[in-house]
């Protein structure tokens, strides 16, 4: 499930909200290079969302963009294999990621609705919604079957932005719990580094 939590997806905006924001009890897993990644419990749920927070010195502009080039930020979302955006909508876009899993984990795949909102404080969220019926099951992965969450860019100062990525996800199929716990620090952890490296870089 290494690879699922790029595909942070959000249940829906309300289902997100729902889920993702009554997970309350947030605990500090690993606070490193400036990231720090946080764990909470959700009701129903074997698997626990995550939170991770950085500052990267960028301009929102310039992260959204590279939140949105979707073949190119596979480069740097954890264990991801190969993403596409699948239709594009206004606001609005649905993407198809592939991610690699461990063995004997079969790897996973997930759709996504993605809707952007802009703040008036010149924020910019990304809510991340799992749409696994969206097309038909590629042979060789298991589904996803849940996925919500989303980023969020605050900006701060002179070209500096406050990012923080949230998500909880239903992995489908079995996934061992040592898998599990693992993923749920590193996906938030690596995929911020990832951006930050990249954001930061030019």
């Amino acid at each position: 499930m290494g690879s699922l939590h790029r595909m942070a997806a959000v249940g829906g905006l309300v289902v997100l909200m729902a889920g993702v924001a009554h997970a309350d009890d947030w605990q500090v897993a690993k606070d490193e290079a400036g990231i720090k990644v946080s764990l909470s419990e959700v009701a129903g749920s074997q698997y626990k969302a995550y939170r991770g927070v950085t500052t990267i010195k960028a301009s929102v502009a310039k992260l959204r963009g590279l939140l949105e080039d979707a073949p190119g930020s596979c480069a740097w979302i954890h264990e991801c294999k190969s993403q596409k955006v699948l239709k594009l909508e206004g606001a609005k876009s649905w993407t198809y990621s592939q991610f690699n899993t461990p063995w004997p984990v079969t790897p996973r795949d997930s759709v996504m609705l993605v809707t952007t909102e802009e703040g008036a404080d010149g924020s910019l969220t990304r809510k991340l919604q799992g749409q696994p019926t969206y097309i038909p099951e590629e042979k060789g992965f298991v589904r996803v079957a849940q996925v919500e969450g989303f980023w969020k860019f605050v900006p701060k100062g002179a070209n500096q932005t406050e990012v923080t990525y949230q998500v909880h996800t239903e992995p489908g199929g079995s996934v061992p719990s040592w898998l599990a716990n693992k993923f749920v620090v590193e996906a938030p952890f690596n995929t911020l580094k990832g951006l930050k490296d990249r954001a930061e870089q030019n």
